[in-house]
């Protein structure tokens, strides 16, 4: 028999780490698509190895994009300074149409590797604001999916797996813990050193310690200062 098959978005994050570890206990075959997309540093990307290795992703990808080409961001633009305290709106850390460009990718993969599923990390409770983390963008994107590919045109649906949507970070880390995921290998700071050690003070490091204290469990990451 076949295995069936996923392809899972792995940044190398605590939620992304996650989803690979709930994609795996469904019984799937993972393949975890990272991009190396001219973000602020490539600590991630290292920790998304260690994760694949880890969590036993069956092939771990990273395609290059240049999204400084185009910057808009504090995360693809140096002049653009990460926010360390809480701001109203979207933030500058939004990517423009990051999401988009990235599902997209893993679209293709997946049509080539015959996998009916998608997983990606999105959130819409502990999440910095981002559209294109909603659960209507997620709706709309698998419909344009089935529209758009050979793979959905013959009747094979394609699915956007977005299992993390409407739990809180304390939730996440209460799941991934159950699954064994080891959040020491994972980096979710915006501006993490070299070394993966974290700021401490930009949105998603509030959020990931918040997220920890709250879920009773110690936080293995490593704070600056």
């Amino acid at each position: 028999m076949t295995a069936k098959k996923a392809v899972v978005l792995l940044s190398g994050g605590l939620d992304s780490a996650t989803v690979l570890a709930m994609a795996r206990a469904e019984g799937y075959e993972c393949y975890a698509l990272g991009f190396d997309y001219g973000q602020r540093h490539s600590a991630e990307l290292v920790a998304a190895q260690r994760v694949a290795a880890d969590l036993g992703a069956r092939e771990h990808k990273v395609v290059k994009l240049d999204l400084r080409a185009i910057g808009g961001s504090a995360l693809t633009d140096d002049n653009i300074a990460v926010p360390e305290e809480e701001t109203s709106g979207i933030p500058v850390t939004y990517v423009p149409a990051r999401n988009t460009v990235f599902l997209s990718i893993a679209l293709g993969w997946a049509e080539v590797l015959e996998a009916r599923d998608i997983f990606v990390g999105v959130n819409a409770v502990d999440y910095s604001g981002y559209p294109d983390c909603r659960p209507e963008y997620i709706d709309s994107f698998e419909k344009m999916a089935n529209l758009a590919t050979r793979a959905g045109v013959e009747g094979h649906k394609l699915r956007i797996r977005a299992p993390l949507m409407h739990m809180s970070k304390a939730d996440i880390v209460r799941r991934g813990t159950e699954l064994g995921v080891d959040y020491s290998l994972t980096v979710s700071c915006y501006q993490a050193r070299p070394d993966g050690g974290a700021c401490g003070r930009c949105d998603s490091c509030r959020l990931r310690a918040a997220g920890f204290a709250e879920a009773g469990l110690a936080d293995p990451t490593v704070y600056a200062g």
